[in-house]
């Protein structure tokens, strides 16, 4: 086999290809291919893939699943929301989602992910665009403290904010442990508990790469271009986009509760018949690979009802405009 050297560990996999079955000759889109794990459990197991990233240093993974499943893997580079785009008219079984950054990025010092290694202040997954340095020194205090509250439920976030724009005054903030530093310093660090930067990282990282419309957009493109019968399975690895996935499967949450004062509305037709309830990792998955721990899956089965068009009312996105008060 050709693959080559990941630090990465594809989380939930034994479940996700559960929630994928039957898997043996359908064709499924791993939409957020990165190390490419998912993409060979799944053709392993017979089924044709169709890879889908926006980031360009996936590229080995790509040319050595190409190398072992030359007539079963193709790979599209483009965002995950536009998978519907990315995959034109091919028949589509089954869609898999891995939200968020993976361990193969936080280990690459020079992406600026990681809080934990000295690197550039950048976290752009697809290496253009705007970059957390950008963010971190040119927002104002008050969108600062919005978006670190917002994106990452901060409760600290006036005072990170007020820290890192006393900081930049001195000198441009452009490394990751400098941040770190300034964050640490504001908030302090209690013993045993997560670093005090990991909220702040969260909520750059997510603002750079806009990865909450990213989520929606692709979720509703999946819901697009499945037959009724079609499978999605979605992993977030944090609350707010757990939130935005349980939302879009469960229309009940979505839909405004009826006036009983106004005539009796008809029953809204479900888009996706749940496959079981949110499913986590077991303390085997999650001793060995402790990024499996904040991890959930959750699943649905395309039913016959006409895709919807996009929107993000109803399914809780976090919102952050900046020059709001």
């Amino acid at each position: 086999m050709g693959e080559p050297q990941s630090p990465h560990e594809s989380v939930l996999l034994a479940e996700v290809l559960d929630a994928l079955a039957p898997l043996d000759g359908a064709v499924v889109v791993d939409g957020t291919f990165g190390a490419g794990g998912y993409s060979r459990a799944i053709a392993e197991r017979g089924a044709i893939v169709i890879g889908i990233d926006r980031d360009p240093t996936v590229q080995p993974f790509v040319d050595a699943l190409a190398a072992d499943f030359p007539e079963r893997f193709s790979f599209v580079a483009s965002p995950f929301s536009e998978l519907d785009i990315a995959i034109g008219e091919r028949h589509v079984d089954a869609v898999v989602l891995d939200i968020g950054v993976s361990s193969m990025q936080l280990d690459q010092a020079e992406r600026g992910f990681s809080f934990m290694r000295a690197g550039p202040l950048d976290m752009r997954m697809s290496r253009d665009g705007e970059s957390a340095a950008d963010l971190v020194n040119g927002l104002s205090e008050t969108d600062l403290g919005n978006l670190i509250f917002a994106f990452g439920e901060e409760r600290a976030s006036r005072r990170i904010a007020k820290a890192i724009v006393a900081g930049r005054a001195e000198a441009q903030i452009t490394d990751t442990l400098e941040l770190a530093r300034i964050i640490e310093k504001a908030v302090g660090r209690k013993p045993g508990g997560p670093h005090p930067a990991t909220r702040t990282f969260q909520a750059l990282r997510i603002a750079v790469n806009g990865e909450f419309d990213e989520l929606v957009r692709a979720l509703f493109a999946a819901e697009k271009i499945l037959p009724e019968g079609g499978r999605l399975a979605v992993v977030t690895f944090h609350s707010l986009e757990d939130r935005i996935v349980k939302r879009f499967f469960d229309e009940s949450k979505t839909s405004p509760t009826p006036s009983r004062h106004l005539p009796q509305q008809a029953k809204v037709e479900a888009h996706w018949s749940p496959v079981r309830k949110s499913v986590k990792a077991g303390s085997a998955e999650t001793g060995r690979n402790p990024r499996a721990r904040s991890a959930t899956l959750r699943s649905g089965i395309r039913t016959g009802v006409v895709a919807r068009e996009f929107q993000t009312a109803g399914l809780g996105v976090p919102g952050f405009r900046r020059g709001a008060a």
